[in-house]
């Protein structure tokens, strides 16, 4: 990793700082530090089946589960005082074991909970290993598409949210939706446009064997690893292409939806306008996106 120094222009005329406000801010800062190296530990531990072993042993000490995972003391000693310290893990001092709660292990282990962070961490660590490309899109604004990310975002991203579609898509999200439900278990054409690694077209596709479902991604990889995934599952109604949001092909969809990409989409109105365009008459466009504010003048 190179790093660019220069030497900072110093305004002569600037205030100086309030010393209780500048060791506020110091405090916070280092908070944040500390947050980003635990989370990378946390990464770690998860990568190399630290937690999954804890949440299976219960109470261990180093040693124990040094036996179970396979990996070093000296290093399995340090990952455990790190977490232990941020409190994602716990400590018995009396008998120096380490021990996942309930609420850890959810976060932190069991994967398929929608509270399960760890696609979350997976993520973020992708925006660092491609930190070097981030800096030159932010010097030149040229732009850098979603298929240039390091592929550990996008698998990163597919198992952040999968879970909570699992949840809540078919059960809670499509019920709400007057009269779609019976329209699917009818029979009807389904765009599920930035389908990505396709999980929620294939959730859709298995509780409404009738209907027709399409997924549709520009980045290849995403693509290919949805036709893998629909094989595997052996459904025969749903079919994953290659497509832009502005672009994909077909007509009269009865049901078109955009799960958690619109805000990542180029042109976010462009690919509204061509799925109204497309949209059979009576037909319904669900979009699902994160909860945010539209001004930074809007009080929290």
């Amino acid at each position: 990793m190179t790093v660019e120094l220069k030497e900072p222009e110093v305004n002569v005329n600037a205030a100086a700082p309030d010393q209780a406000k500048l060791e506020a801010l110091s405090g916070k800062v280092i908070g944040d530090v500390a947050g980003a190296v635990s989370l990378f530990m946390s990464f770690l531990g998860d990568q190399a089946g630290v937690y999954a072993a804890m949440d299976k042993a219960g109470a261990a000490t180093v040693s124990e589960l040094a036996a179970q995972t396979g990996l070093r003391e000296k290093y399995l000693r340090e990952w455990l005082s790190a977490n232990a310290a941020a409190g994602y893990i716990e400590y018995n001092a009396k008998d120096e074991t380490f021990f996942l709660t309930p609420e850890q292990a959810t976060i932190f282990s069991r994967e398929g909970q929608p509270m399960c962070m760890q696609g979350f961490f997976q993520s973020v660590v992708a925006l660092y290993d491609q930190h070097e490309k981030s800096i030159e899109t932010f010097r030149t604004g040229e732009g850098r598409s979603w298929g240039e990310q390091s592929p550990c975002m996008f698998c990163g991203v597919d198992r952040f949210f999968r879970p909570g579609y699992a949840a809540h898509l078919t059960t809670e999200w499509i019920p709400a939706l007057a009269g779609v439900a019976d329209k699917l278990q009818a029979g009807i054409k389904v765009a599920d446009i930035g389908c990505g690694y396709g999980s929620s077209t294939l959730l859709m596709a298995k509780q409404f064997p009738n209907s027709t479902f399409f997924g549709y991604d520009f980045h290849e990889p995403s693509i290919m690893a949805a036709r893998e995934k629909a094989e595997m599952e052996g459904l025969d109604n749903v079919f994953f292409e290659v497509a832009s949001a502005t672009s994909f092909s077909g007509t009269d969809f009865g049901f078109v939806c955009i799960f958690d990409a619109l805000h990542d989409m180029g042109d976010p109105v462009g690919a509204a306008r061509h799925i109204r365009e497309n949209l059979a008459p009576g037909g319904t466009f669900m979009l699902v996106e994160p909860l945010a504010g539209d001004s930074l003048s809007v009080s929290v």
